[in-house]
């Protein structure tokens, strides 16, 4: 039932593509940096790219980026916001790239979609001697009072176990792990926290909110009760009743080091 939930959910953002594009926020560059900073060379992955708002801070970057992708509808916007990257079908369990290509996977908001007990191997394969392994999440900052209580407002479906600080550490700890007593096939996971945010209105915001995967799988109705449950709560609060604000967010990033050397 668990991973059926899964897959429901990882698959639910095709038909949300150019929502996605308009409002999910980028990620802060020095996190990315962070990331990247252990890695032998500058070929980097991007998987599960969505509509590359990792990619373009990685374009940003410089770096020689590729970006894998399993929804059509999600490439197609990639590709059309970034249409010099080179952008390809596929997934974490079957990534189109030859052996040890890369010398970094980053996976944006991604990384828990992932089956790692398939994935592991093969993003193993894809990386060079002493590569890296990173996953990056963008988070709201309930320390922020009226961002708790938006959390609160909106419940799990639209702010979720991984959207916050405390239980993102929680939630992201094993996420390399691939479970059921395999072999693990990175390094010990180091996680790292930096400051971001995100320009925002009260609609933009609930918007940005509605492109949750547990706020798209959910019934019409409830949705709807939902998104007006915060739009409501936004109202109310002076810091985002009027005009534009700035959303307080962490960019986190889970960091781990390809085991082993090939032979």
């Amino acid at each position: 039932m668990e991973e059926d939930e899964r897959l429901l959910h990882s698959a639910s953002f095709g038909a949300a593509a150019a929502a996605y594009a308009a409002h999910r926020p980028d990620y802060a560059q020095a996190a990315v940096r962070w990331a990247l900073d252990p890695a032998p060379g500058a070929r980097v992955l991007d998987l599960g790219s969505g509509t590359g708002k990792l990619t373009a801070t990685l374009v940003a970057l410089g770096v020689d980026v590729v970006a894998v992708e399993p929804d059509p509808a999600m490439l197609a916007e990639l590709r059309r916001a970034l249409p010099t990257v080179r952008a390809l079908p596929g997934s974490a369990e079957s990534i189109p790239l030859p052996d040890a290509s890369v010398d970094a996977v980053l996976a944006g908001n991604a990384m828990h979609w992932f089956d790692m007990a398939v994935a592991g191997p093969e993003i193993a394969r894809v990386l060079a001697p002493g590569g890296v392994l990173a996953g990056l999440w963008n988070l709201m900052d309930d320390e922020v009072e009226w961002v708790a209580g938006l959390a609160r407002t909106g419940g799990s479906a639209a702010v979720g176990p991984r959207d916050t600080p405390a239980a993102w550490r929680a939630a992201t700890a094993d996420m390399h792990l691939p479970g059921a007593g395999a072999a693990a096939r990175f390094g010990s996971p180091q996680q790292a926290e930096f400051p971001h945010g995100q320009r925002r209105t009260a609609d933009s915001l609930v918007a940005t909110l509605a492109t949750r995967a547990g706020m798209l799988v959910m019934p019409e109705p409830e949705r709807e009760a939902t998104l007006a449950r915060m739009r409501a709560f936004l109202a109310s609060r002076p810091e985002t009743a009027d005009g534009e604000f700035t959303l307080p967010m962490l960019t986190a990033a889970l960091r781990v080091r390809r085991l082993g050397e090939p032979a």
